[in-house]
């Protein structure tokens, strides 16, 4: 298993959990990006930069994630290409998306989207918070935890 992150807009204290996590695991994590992200110098962990433009970062986790491998993408179109690649995916607030929650959740986008076009003030989300960092690190270490035990 893999772990692709949509390094563009996961928050840094997302990427530091998944730093510690690679290291801790041994499992490869891949950060794909239009722009430079510093990263910790590790044999476990690599920065892929794309060039800028629409869904290029996007694209090219689809293109490469493999059935099984973990991405990590609050873009909700993004979750469910993987899904439908049989990735698994985990919203940087810890929402595991599946192919049982994203049609659902791609609805709600998009309900959301044709509100805001329409003039709508639908707010925004809310920052970060803990109980978001740790729902994120408590979901991540059960995904490393059932890997490791069917690759053993």
């Amino acid at each position: 298993m893999k772990i692709w992150v949509d390094a563009d807009a996961c928050p840094n204290p997302i990427k530091e959990i998944l730093f510690r996590a690679a290291e801790r695991s041994g499992t490869a994590l891949l950060l794909v990006a239009n722009h430079e992200i510093h990263i910790k110098p590790s044999r476990h962990i690599r920065f892929l930069r794309v060039s800028a433009g629409f869904d290029v970062a996007d694209n090219e986790i689809v293109k490469r994630v493999s059935a099984g491998d973990l991405a990590i993408t609050g873009d909700i179109p993004l979750a469910a290409e993987l899904v439908d690649r049989q990735a698994q995916v985990l919203s940087p607030r810890g929402e595991l998306f599946t192919a049982d929650n994203i049609k659902a959740r791609l609805r709600m986008r998009d309900l959301m989207e044709s509100l805001r076009s329409s003039g709508i003030d639908t707010g925004g989300q809310a920052p970060l918070s803990h109980a978001d960092r740790k729902a994120f690190a408590d979901q991540l270490d059960r995904i490393l935890t059932r890997a490791g035990r069917t690759t053993e």
